[in-house]
């Protein structure tokens, strides 16, 4: 990446090597900051409506594929005809007959108007910030040499390794530590290039004015309700992406992997350290 360290090496306990660059950094905390708060207002804003429809009608013609209700105090889930008990979880929790319950919402208490001034903020938070990362890791060469899998990492078999690895929660140490493993660069990628273009765009088109002065949205999702479904189930990849990211940042060991994301600094375990120069090159 161009950007390297000297750090004295007193002893293996004291290796660190420069792995995460300010830009970086700055991405990763507004970025997680802005999709809780969306999820949050997303999950009010569905309230209004708990219903996924694909088409273009919605209630007025389209069969629900998913929908989050309650019967009296019993709360239940459908997707696709099947239906699953959920009370205390969706549908009726916290006392409350809302899809889903205050503590996963913004605001805590039902108000879909503020719901969605919040919700509209940080969509432009989002984009911005999309832009400028996005610039950022063309211009940096972090997109080509951070992100991008390499010709041997991209082969079936290395994956299929990697993702046997990973089940097994044999997790990369050492030199290994320092870089984006495949598994993390598919991942990144796909909400690089991939879940925030789809967030934006699906929620533009569920805008009637954005529809208004760009009708090739509607063509593009096949309709405002299709549009509204993609959306959800974005959001809901995203939900496990960050529930996922988590489990792993906890197993590679939390305070080593902060210590990565505040100042950029990673701690290399003491049996690999002793092997690595004294100068170091940033690798992700």
């Amino acid at each position: 990446m161009g950007e390297s360290a000297t750090m004295p090496k007193s002893s293996p306990q004291t290796d660190l090597v420069y792995r995460t660059r300010l830009p970086v950094r700055l991405w990763h905390w507004t970025n997680a900051l802005t999709i809780f708060i969306m999820l949050m207002t997303g999950m009010m804003i569905f309230n209004a409506h708990p219903r996924l429809y694909w088409g273009a009608f919605g209630a007025n013609l389209d069969h629900a594929w998913l929908e989050i209700g309650n019967r009296g105090p019993h709360g239940y889930l459908t997707l696709f005809g099947f239906e699953v008990p959920t009370t205390g979880v969706l549908g009726y929790a916290m006392h409350t007959e809302q899809a889903f319950p205050p503590l996963v919402t913004l605001p805590g208490q039902y108000n879909v108007p503020v719901a969605r001034i919040w919700h509209f903020f940080f969509a432009w938070v989002l984009v911005i910030g999309w832009l400028a990362f996005a610039l950022y890791s063309l211009f940096s060469r972090h997109l080509k040499n951070d992100l991008l899998l390499k010709w041997e990492e991209a082969r079936p078999a290395s994956l299929w390794r990697d993702i046997k690895a990973h089940a097994r929660l044999h997790l990369p140490r050492g030199e290994a530590a320092r870089h984006y493993n495949p598994l993390q660069k598919l991942a990144y990628l796909g909400v690089l290039l991939a879940g925030v273009p789809l967030m934006v765009l699906t929620g533009l088109t569920m805008s009637p004015a954005m529809d208004a002065a760009w009708p090739w949205l509607l063509v593009l999702f096949h309709g405002r309700q299709s549009a509204r479904s993609i959306h959800f189930i974005v959001a809901a990849g995203l939900a496990l992406f960050i529930v996922v990211h988590l489990a792993m940042v906890l197993l590679a060991g939390p305070i080593n992997e902060l210590r990565s994301m505040i100042t950029g600094w990673y701690r290399l375990p003491p049996d690999d350290a002793a092997t690595q120069p004294v100068t170091t090159e940033e690798g992700a």
